[in-house]
């Protein structure tokens, strides 16, 4: 029997996998600017140190994050700055999809308008 997908498939979901969190999607986009602490980190996304930690943990296991100890704290950084370019091709087709919308959202209140 023949496997239905193969293992860099497989990799390629578990990629996208770590990303699907609004929380991490959050932290990749403040890393954008460079390293930041835990406590940086906490206070750009108003979330407690836990959930911060938790989620940058997933994004080390999955090498999308790096972590290295600066002083006393420890700075994370995007490990591949290509991931900047997936998130603003991402955003680029989220836009497409959501002018589709309202282009669509339009056409409609013009159908109801034409009803009455």
């Amino acid at each position: 029997m023949r496997v239905p997908y193969t293992d860099l498939q497989v990799f390629k979901a578990e990629f996208f996998r770590a990303l699907a969190h609004p929380i991490r999607i959050r932290l990749i986009e403040e890393l954008r600017t460079g390293t930041r602490s835990v406590q940086e980190l906490q206070e750009a996304l108003g979330l407690d140190q836990p959930s911060v930690s938790q989620q940058l943990s997933i994004l080390r296991a999955k090498n999308l994050v790096t972590a290295s100890k600066s002083g006393t704290s420890v700075r994370y950084a995007v490990r591949d700055p290509l991931i900047h370019d997936l998130f603003a091709t991402a955003r680029a087709i989220f836009n497409t999809h959501l002018t589709e919308t309202q282009t669509m959202l339009k056409e409609l209140r013009r159908e109801r308008r034409r009803a009455q």
